[in-house]
């Protein structure tokens, strides 16, 4: 029997994709559209029998959508109405507005392409899939989760900048964070495999990708993250430096007259582990450091430093720790960053045994000694599943 949940997760130039059933886990095919937008795209569908691939311009992101159905098609599963019950949509922004999942309707569409002003390269792509899906699978329930709102229960001593409260109220400027699905989902899950409800821990949780944000969770929800109004705050990552002095901006406007869209590039795409070394990839970052690159060994200091201190931070905001707990694609398989980023932690509890944090192994696993005062977990990240269990949970 096929999976009955279809996940869209769209980005500003790609769409992921998963058909799975939610309450097994087991999928039965998944891929991405890459490189949406110009000249020459990609896709690939994986599922057990092998893999298919597709290839040609994707204008835009209806254009990525029907490249999926194209392969669904070819694989001989058809996404039609009646092999799903429904689709679920990941959505990066939903402001003050959402806080939970949503069953969508024009209304939604509507608000999610309003909140494009607090997120202008995802809620766009966001609100494209959902319209194209809407059209595809007109009679097949549709819901929208959202990474902001496990974050809804920031304290406001949290969630508060320090500006002009008329100005923060008027334009909507607030810590909203990000990446929390993939917080609430490793959260749950490393409690699950500690045996405890996660009402019972305080954790810290780190989400190294590509993008990476941490999170102090209390009891279950969410008290702080690194990440703010956007993606760019807090932790160094794969193109975005995370913490900067807002007097940089300002300097690099009046001395090198850098444009508003020049600031935004550098943020976005020219910052980071790429702006410091030439790469994102963390196996090239780590094959410059063994040919005694000191640009690509200095990005990885800065890297480890940036995680270790918000640990330390997260510590004192929580008052403890029973657990600190890696994901995502660098947390999940980079045995040198997790042991650089806990170096020097053992006085605060914290430490990883060698052998155990090395070891290649899937699932969730424990990777500090034997009678640590916190836990120190490696635990995979599976976004595609919680939204789906998100969304048939909204629909009883």
């Amino acid at each position: 029997m096929i999976g009955d949940t279809l996940v869209l997760n769209a980005g500003s130039s790609s769409l992921k994709f998963q058909l799975l059933a939610p309450e097994s886990g087991e999928v039965t095919a998944h891929g991405i559209v890459e490189r949406i937008g110009q000249p020459e795209g990609s896709a690939r569908l994986d599922r057990d029998g092998g893999s298919l691939d597709w290839s040609g311009r994707v204008p835009d992101h209806a254009g990525a959508l029907a490249a999926v159905q194209d392969l669904f098609h070819r694989a001989g599963i058809p996404l039609d109405g009646g092999q799903l019950r429904v689709v679920g949509h990941r959505v990066v922004h939903g402001g003050a507005r959402f806080r939970r999942p949503v069953r969508i309707d024009a209304a939604v569409l509507q608000a999610i392409r309003e909140l494009s002003v607090l997120a202008p390269l995802h809620n766009p792509a966001n609100a494209a899939v959902i319209e194209g899906a809407l059209a595809a699978f007109g009679s097949v329930p549709q819901v929208a989760v959202f990474d902001t709102a496990f974050f809804a229960t920031l304290p406001p001593a949290a969630a508060t900048y320090a500006i002009d409260r008329t100005v923060a109220e008027a334009n909507q400027v607030r810590r909203f964070g990000f990446h929390g699905i993939s917080h609430e989902y490793v959260s749950r899950r490393a409690a699950a495999a500690l045996g405890r409800d996660p009402a019972e821990l305080d954790q810290i949780v780190l989400h190294l990708g590509n993008g990476a944000s941490a999170s102090a969770i209390r009891g279950g929800q969410a008290v702080d993250t690194s990440m703010g109004l956007t993606p760019m705050e807090g932790l160094v990552m794969g193109t975005r430096g995370g913490d900067l002095d807002p007097g940089v901006l300002l300097h690099l406007q009046r001395s090198a007259r850098m444009g508003t869209d020049d600031v935004d590039r550098l943020l976005n795409r020219e910052s980071g582990i790429k702006g410091m070394a030439g790469v994102v990839d963390f196996r090239d970052l780590h094959r410059l450091i063994e040919q005694g690159d000191p640009d690509a060994a200095l990005a990885l200091d800065v890297y480890c430093h940036r995680a270790r201190k918000y640990i330390g931070a997260y510590l004192a905001v929580l008052g403890r720790a029973d657990t600190v707990v890696f994901t995502a694609g660098v947390g999940e398989n980079d045995a040198i960053v997790r042991a650089r980023i806990t170096d020097g932690l053992a006085g605060l509890g914290i430490a990883v045994d060698p052998a155990r944090n090395a070891a290649a192994a899937r699932g969730p696993r424990v990777i500090s000694p034997d009678g640590s005062a916190v836990t120190v977990m490696v635990v995979p990240t599976n976004e595609e599943l919680a939204i789906a269990r998100q969304a048939l949970a909204l629909l009883g």
